[in-house]
């Protein structure tokens, strides 16, 4: 081999392990580094972006329309057969007879011109309202790139918790499987020491099997909701990922329940509304300014070469340069002014009327996040009491049958209570925990 490739693979073996590595390196996030991953990495957080630099793009086109005009222009012309006009030959001949004519050619085989143009406007209402409708649409796609922020938000914190519900579901399973493990493997040995029935073991498992069949779809429960956690991240799919926060560290404290319906001002839906009214309104001055004259200066300057032989074309040529003012005043139009005018203002009706009516379903969804989050602690509280209950149940039927003074069927009741009531645990934990998000989302208290 050659040196060079020696160099080559020796330089390849360190650096393939060391991708290799940086694939499998496992990141770990709390909600609020998820959050703010999500902010910078998500798809829609950037397409948001994305338009607020279309926007502020925008405004910078529609001010130059209203900066001088210049362009430049050229042309060259062979007359491969000059046009040739009839003239009376009276012209040329007074003696000609009347209604003769004589054909006559005019101009040169060659012809060239060049020259400059420039306009400025100087007035016109349309572009002056249009300069501050540009403004209120950079504005709106700020809040509209705010409302993208505020959903990812949403979006990944939802999934998050997901993930830290399933995760809290396996851990009860794996300490449920690990006690009927027990159970089945003192069943079996009181089973062959003639102080219990196969029935008994046969019940303890069937309850194992259906833990160890649960657990498995509940890890790839698990497995999915993280996917679709790295999605709302704007992670691929074949990233590690891992959660810093544990279920227990959320704050769950009861909400004060509002008395005033005014919620609806702190939502970006509603000031996104707010922001679309005035662009309606700015629509009907647009229209109305129509009916206005415009005025525009203009200035051209050109010079024209002709010659009947190509290479004396150049030699000479004819300049020519005007000046002057375009002054243009509408009259009729067909009545197309005036319908823009009213269909502009029919616009802004519909946007007051979806005002009013966001004001009014914001307060609906605030007073249902709200009963629906304080229904949730309450069954939360009420599950955990009766997770605890059915885990004493259990503890105490063991004991029973273990001194002979219990049966087995008392046992697997209580293991199937306990599995009930986890379920359910997980069950008001989930719905509790989306509620939350939800009565933040209504109140308006997710801001990015």
């Amino acid at each position: 081999m050659k040196p060079q490739l020696y160099i080559l693979l020796f330089c390849l073996s360190w650096i393939i392990p060391a991708q290799a590595q940086q694939k499998d390196t496992t990141a770990s996030f709390s909600l609020q580094e998820a959050i703010s991953f999500a902010l910078t990495h998500q798809a829609d957080v950037k397409n948001a972006k994305i338009d607020e630099q279309i926007a502020a793009n925008t405004v910078k086109k529609t001010f130059g329309i209203g900066l001088p005009q210049v362009s430049a222009s050229a042309d060259f012309n062979d007359f491969l057969k000059v046009a040739t006009s009839l003239v009376p030959a009276i012209f040329f001949d007074k003696d000609a007879a009347p209604g003769t004519f004589i054909p006559v050619q005019f101009g040169v085989k060659y012809n060239s011109t060049a020259g400059i143009n420039a306009s400025q406007l100087l007035f016109d209402g349309t572009y002056l309202v249009g300069l501050r409708a540009s403004k209120t649409y950079k504005e709106l796609s700020t809040k509209n790139s705010a409302r993208t922020r505020i959903e990812t938000a949403v979006a990944v914190t939802k999934a998050y918790y997901s993930v830290l519900v399933s995760g809290e579901q396996l851990t009860l399973l794996d300490a449920n499987i690990a006690s009927l493990k027990k159970s089945l493997n003192d069943t079996e040995a009181m089973f062959k020491n003639g102080f219990a029935e196969k029935i008994d073991a046969d019940r303890l498992s069937v309850l194992y099997n259906n833990a160890q069949t649960e657990r498995e779809n509940v890890v790839r429960m698990l497995a999915l909701n993280l996917n679709l956690l790295k999605f709302q991240m704007g992670l691929t799919v074949n990233s590690n990922l891992t959660l810093k926060d544990k279920i227990g560290e959320i704050n769950v404290d009861q909400v004060p329940v509002l008395s005033d319906s005014s919620a609806y001002h702190k939502r970006i839906e509603y000031s996104i509304l707010q922001t679309q009214l005035k662009l309606n309104e700015l629509d009907v001055k647009r229209y109305k300014s129509a009916f206005l004259p415009s005025l525009s200066a203009f200035g051209s300057y050109s010079l024209s070469f002709q010659n009947d032989r190509f290479a004396d074309l150049y030699d000479k040529n004819f300049p020519t340069s005007v000046i002057g003012l375009k002054l243009s005043i509408p009259i009729i139009s067909g009545g197309q002014k005036l319908y823009d005018v009213r269909n502009a203002k029919l616009e802004v009706l519909k946007t007051q009327n979806n005002i009013n009516n966001l004001a009014n379903s914001i307060n609906l969804e605030v007073s249902q996040a709200q009963t629906n989050f304080v229904n949730g602690q309450k069954s939360l509280q009420n599950q955990k009491r009766n997770m605890a209950l059915a885990q004493e149940v259990l503890r105490v039927t063991k004991i029973k049958y273990e001194q002979g003074v219990g049966s087995n069927l008392e046992v697997t009741t209580a293991e199937t209570s306990l599995k009930e009531a986890q379920n359910n645990y997980i069950n008001a934990l989930y719905d509790m925990l989306i509620n939350k998000v939800n009565l933040d989302k209504a109140l308006g208290n997710i801001n990015y």
